[in-house]
Formats: structure tokens, C-alpha cells, sequence
């Protein structure tokens, strides 16, 4: 009997765990904090999830959050004084007579108790309650003992086949015209950010109904999309051979592109393996792809075993053009999440803060123990929403993931970079762009990085179900791409970060993590080149501001340095297909200019991460979940040599 190399003992052993977990406990996995997560399906992150407070009460709390609104995979029961009705989408063609699941919101407006059973369970709703309900088309429901008619949710619909051809593995999504998406048999149902039904592969074959169904297929943000509408007949297989095309070939001049926070597995209504993450990268044709292990929120790390299989190697159907490697992702709520690629060894530490456990150690001992030779830390999703001052960073004591610690490892040299895109701020203007300017420009070298937070084990729920690669990191490498090769680059700074343009910058022929050492008085020449049909801005910034803006594509400008500075370029853009939600942004890392010997520090950056640092010191002692006053101390002295870090620099 052959061995599967994707799936090792340890490996299987754990994916068998995760789906008795999700057998026993839902989407959840029984992880207790997450009971809002079923409902995240259907809200907008984060502007419609943020209306939602978490309260015993969630279902009611996600009833009053949709507003009346009934998104699509959602059915509505409203119970009012003159009866009850349902209120769905399009009735679901059906190629097989069977049950469909059904995802049901009981909303009841009555000013009494009422009792719903499904399937003879009673379930008893409040006065004015809401209660969510799996349930199937064929489940027996009643509201007070009065049946409910579940069964005109579906309707048959005779069948044909479609077989899909590109030549080379791409993202499919094949829908009818009421919306349903249609896959190929024992695949996930997955869809995007956009709701958009998807898949991956070629040469692939699926059931549709015999009505017009619109087939696009893309491959990842440096092709466009194709797309084609067919009838196919009843009981016959239809060929669609359609490619798309490409916009550009970052590979070709030696740029490649990353997503450095994928989860595997995390809690979802799936498990996910390895082969579902091989099918995802090359269907994307995503360069580097990082699958980091990590915790929810108890000691169970998910994807551990498969990380301590093959740290420090890359996965089985890594090739000349695409590598993937098993990572980690260290989480404190309170002080930020770090994610590193390239290990060569599992952690001591994966996570801190979390159930009774103390914020201890520190985040920068944390990372100065994940640091290896081969290895760059990356702060993740570090800020989530504008920032215009270190009291929108640290001043809020909520442990909600934001990156609070980064001004102490950035000045003390343990992180390489920042996720300046990433799946927390979708804003025209990310305010951790502007965090990462005021660290630049108060001397730290950091290197601009993307991460998605996709999770394999969610097929819907919002931005986290969408393909891997949605926002990208390009790393410039020198030769043949490897995670060596890869990381080094990173390290460099030698990066950008986008959700789709291809995005160039120049100083005097210097690209990004490149030093221009300098005497004062030289005038440089700046040039930023962007390709991309959704680009409509691009700007030119160095740490005094914007020095240069404009519409279209490129920019040139002239720059008489005085004092050390940095420059970076950036881009955005409106609706595309290939820009979440609606918003195209791609940022690079800077080319510094040196002047005699000195780096960029300019005094307002420094001052404002002092003052970061003050309400830093202040936060750890007082929310900071800490057992002895050494804990206490081991904090307090980080932050102290940070402050005389950048009081160095003044």
C-alpha cells in the first residue's frame, strides 16, 4: 500500500480529531467564545458584524443586526399576530430528489412565548425573540403545533454536465441565474468576499441544471477573467474550454508573490487538508504560500502536527514556481498577533493570554525565541480602521488583535515587516499604512507584508472564505525562488504589498529595501509605475508626506534631500473584479536616503511612537492579565529599552 505524502500518521490523526469536533460541536469546534461565528456567514466584516455586540442573547442580537434584511443561504420564519410566513431567496434547483440544508432565522414578533419543533425538538422563542435553526427541506417544523412547508425552498430541475477546460489549474465559479452555485461532486461549496460561488482545478466536470448557467474562470490577481454563458441539454456533457488571460508575469522579472497568514484549519463547517491547500495555491497561482498553525482560544493548537512534520521543509507539491511551507502564527490578543515563515522548528511558545493563562512572556521575548537564521516575523492584521494618533493604537484596553507591542519590537530589530494589507482594515486608506509610515520614518526598517487570514476550513464567511492571494506580498528575489531565497528578500525590505495592481518604484534606479547613501543637497529622481485596470491614483510619498499625486499609471517626480528621509510609493483604485470589496490598494516598501551615515528619524515620527510607548507602559499595568511583579517587570524593561531606542534618534 502506497503512503499519501500529504497525508502523514500525525497529520491524519489530528484531521480525524478536528472532525469530531465539527461532528460534535458545529462550526464552532467547541471553542466557547465563538458562537457569533455561525452567524458571520451572513454579515459584513466589519462594518455590519461590528454592529453586532456579543450577548448572551446572540441570535436575537444577529436578528436585529440584519435589520430585516434576508441575505442569500439565509431562510427568515417571521412569526407576527396574523401568522407566520417564510421569506427566502429563489427556490434551489434540485439535479437528485433529497433533503437540502437549510439555515433558518426564527423572528418572532409576538408578544408572548411561542414553541417551534423541528423534527419534533421543541425550541422555545421569547416574546419578541429570534432563534437560528439548521434545518432541511424535509424537516417536519411547526410553530404552536401549525405545520411549516419547508419543501417549496427546492424545486427539481433536469440535469446536464458541464466539463471544464483551461489548460492549467484556475478558479472556476459556475452559477444559474437565480445565483446557486454549481460544483463538481465532493467538493466544498465555497464562495468569496463577494459571494461568488468558486472552485479550483481543470479538466474538471460538474452537474448543472439544464438552464443558462454563466461560467467565469480567473487564476489570482495577475490574470484577468473569462467568462461565457451556455444552455446545456438535458442529460449531456457540454465542453467550456476557457483561459484567462494574463495581465502580467511578476515571475518573469524575478518578483514573487505570497500570502504569509493562510490557515488551514481553524475552527469552520469543513476540515481542510492538505490537498485542499495544494488545489487552492495552484489554482491561484499563488508563489509562496505560508499555512500557519495556531490556536482559537484554549491550548489546542490547530495544525500542529502538520507542522511538526514538516518544519523547516517545503510541503509535498511545492514545484519551480511555487512553495509552500508550514508556519506559525503566535497570538496575544491584547499586545498582537505574529506570524513567521520559514521554520525550521516547531516553537516553545504559540500562544500567551489566552483562558487563565498570563500575558506572559513578553511579545518581543516571544519573537526574539521564533527568530532563526532563515525565519522572518511579520506583525499580523496589526490595525483595524483609521489611525491618526497613538491614542487610536494603544489607549484602547480591548483585546481585539491589534498590534500594540509592534513599537517595541520594531525598534529592538525582532519583526521584518507588517501586514500593511490584510483582511482587518478593507479601508480606502488602511490605517496600518499609516502606523507603518510613522515607524519608518522614526528609524525602523521594516518591510511591507500581506496576509489574507484565509481559513481552508470555511467555506463562507466573508473575507476569511475567499482563495488565498486575495492581498499579496511581491518579494524581489535574486535567482531560483525557494523559502530561503523568498524569506531573505523579505528581510531586505525588497517588497510590496497589493490586492491586484503590479505597483514599481525607482529612486535614482534604487528599488524598494535599497539604501541611497547620500551628502545632502542632491536632488533624485523618483519614478512609480503601476499596472492594473482598476489603478487610478498613485502618489509619492516620503516621511515629510506626499511629495507627488496624480491620476493614471505612473509618476515622476524630483526630490532635493536634505535630511535622511524615506520614499514609498502608493496606489489606489476603485471597483475591479479582482479587488476585494470593491478597493484597490498596493503599497511598497521604502528606498531610504541616507544622508552622511544617518538613517531617517524624524522627530514627529519618534515623538509619536514615545508617546505610543507611554500608553503602552500604562496599558500593561493595567489590563495586563500578569501573576508576579518579575512578569510585570519583564514588560516594563522591554518598553524602557525601546524608549532609549528611539530617544537616540531625537
Amino acid at each position: 500500500m502506497n503512503h499519501d505524502p500529504m497525508m502523514p500518521p500525525q497529520v491524519e490523526r489530528a484531521l480525524r480529531e478536528y472532525r469530531a469536533l465539527l461532528s460534535a460541536h458545529g462550526i464552532t469546534w467547541g471553542e466557547p467564545p465563538l458562537g457569533y461565528v455561525r452567524m458571520m456567514p451572513f454579515l459584513r466584516f466589519p462594518e455590519e458584524a461590528d454592529r453586532m455586540s456579543i450577548t448572551p442573547d446572540l441570535d436575537a442580537e444577529f436578528r436585529d443586526t440584519l435589520d430585516g434584511e434576508v441575505p442569500r443561504g439565509l431562510v427568515a420564519l417571521r412569526l407576527t399576530t396574523g401568522g407566520h410566513r417564510l421569506e427566502h431567496g429563489p427556490a434551489r434547483p434540485l439535479l437528485s430528489p433529497g433533503p437540502v440544508p437549510v439555515i433558518l432565522l426564527v423572528d418572532s414578533a409576538l408578544p408572548h412565548p411561542v414553541e417551534v419543533t423541528a423534527d419534533g425538538v421543541p425550541y422555545g422563542i421569547a416574546a419578541g425573540g429570534a432563534k437560528l435553526l439548521d434545518v432541511t427541506t424535509a424537516t417536519v417544523l411547526t410553530v404552536d403545533g401549525e405545520g411549516v412547508d419547508l419543501s417549496r425552498l427546492a424545486r427539481p430541475a433536469p440535469a446536464a454536465r458541464l466539463r471544464l477546460r483551461a489548460g492549467f489549474p484556475c478558479r472556476w465559479s459556475v452559477t444559474s441565474e437565480d445565483g446557486q452555485g454549481w460544483y463538481p461532486e465532493g467538493v466544498p461549496e465555497r464562495r468569496d468576499n463577494d459571494d461568488r460561488p468558486f472552485f479550483h482545478g481543470d479538466d474538471v466536470v460538474l452537474g448543472v441544471p439544464c438552464e443558462p448557467v454563466t461560467i467565469r474562470v480567473t487564476r489570482g490577481m495577475e490574470y484577468g477573467t473569462a467568462e461565457t454563458t451556455v444552455v446545456p441539454r438535458t442529460g449531456e456533457e457540454t465542453l467550456v474550454g476557457l483561459a484567462p488571460q494574463r495581465l502580467y508575469d511578476a515571475a518573469a522579472h524575478g518578483w514573487y508573490g505570497a500570502d504569509l497568514h493562510v490557515h488551514m484549519n481553524w475552527a469552520g463547517d469543513l476540515v481542510a487538508d492538505p490537498a485542499e491547500a495544494a488545489v487552492a495555491q495552484l489554482g491561484e497561482d499563488l508563489h509562496v504560500l505560508n499555512l500557519v498553525a495556531g490556536n482559537v482560544a484554549g491550548d489546542r493548537v490547530y495544525d500542529r502536527e502538520a507542522l511538526q512534520h514538516w518544519a523547516g521543509r517545503d510541503l509535498p507539491w511545492s514545484d519551480a514556481g511555487h512553495v509552500a511551507r508550514m508556519g506559525v502564527e503566535y497570538r496575544n490578543d491584547l499586545f498582537g498577533h505574529v506570524h513567521v515563515f520559514g521554520v525550521a522548528a516547531p516553537p516553545a511558545v504559540y500562544h500567551t493570554g489566552f483562558g487563565a493563562d498570563a500575558d506572559w512572556p513578553p511579545n518581543a521575548a516571544v519573537c526574539g525565541d521564533l527568530r532563526e537564521p532563515r525565519a522572518v516575523l511579520g506583525y499580523a492584521h496589526p490595525f483595524h480602521g483609521p489611525v491618526s494618533s497613538p491614542e487610536d493604537v494603544a489607549a484602547n484596553g480591548t483585546r481585539n488583535c491589534s498590534g500594540r507591542a509592534l513599537v517595541v519590537d520594531a525598534a529592538l530589530g525582532l519583526v521584518d515587516g507588517v501586514e500593511v494589507l490584510h483582511f482587518g482594515d478593507l479601508s480606502p486608506a488602511p490605517g496600518t499604512a499609516e502606523v507603518y509610515r510613522r515607524l519608518v520614518g522614526a528609524g525602523n526598517r521594516l518591510a511591507v507584508l500581506a496576509g489574507t487570514d484565509t481559513m481552508l476550513s470555511f467555506t463562507r464567511q466573508d473575507t476569511v472564505s475567499s482563495p488565498p492571494g486575495w492581498e499579496r506580498v511581491y518579494a524581489r528575489v535574486d535567482g531560483p525562488l525557494s523559502a530561503e531565497s523568498f524569506a531573505e528578500a523579505v528581510r531586505r525590505g525588497r517588497t510590496f504589498a497589493t490586492t491586484g495592481p503590479w505597483l514599481e518604484l525607482t529612486v535614482n534606479g534604487r528599488g524598494p529595501g535599497e539604501t541611497l547613501a547620500l551628502e545632502g543637497g542632491e536632488t533624485v529622481a523618483i519614478r512609480a509605475r503601476a499596472v492594473g485596470p482598476e489603478v487610478e491614483h498613485i502618489e509619492i510619498r516620503t516621511a515629510a508626506g506626499v511629495l507627488a499625486e496624480g491620476p493614471g499609471h505612473e509618476l515622476t517626480a524630483p526630490l532635493s534631500v536634505a535630511d535622511a528621509t524615506y520614499v514609498v510609493a502608493v496606489v489606489r483604485g476603485g471597483p475591479h473584479p479582482r479587488s476585494p470589496r470593491g478597493r484597490a490598494y498596493a503599497h511598497t516598501s521604502p528606498v531610504y536616503l541616507d544622508v552622511r551615515g544617518r538613517h531617517v528619524a524624524r522627530e514627529e515620527d519618534v515623538r509619536w511612537c514615545l508617546r505610543w510607548l507611554d500608553l503602552l507602559d500604562e496599558l500593561v499595568r493595567v489590563r495586563a492579565r500578569l501573576r508576579t511583579r518579575a512578569q510585570l517587570r519583564d514588560h516594563l524593561d522591554l518598553i524602557e529599552k525601546a524608549r532609549a531606542v528611539y530617544e537616540s534618534r531625537l
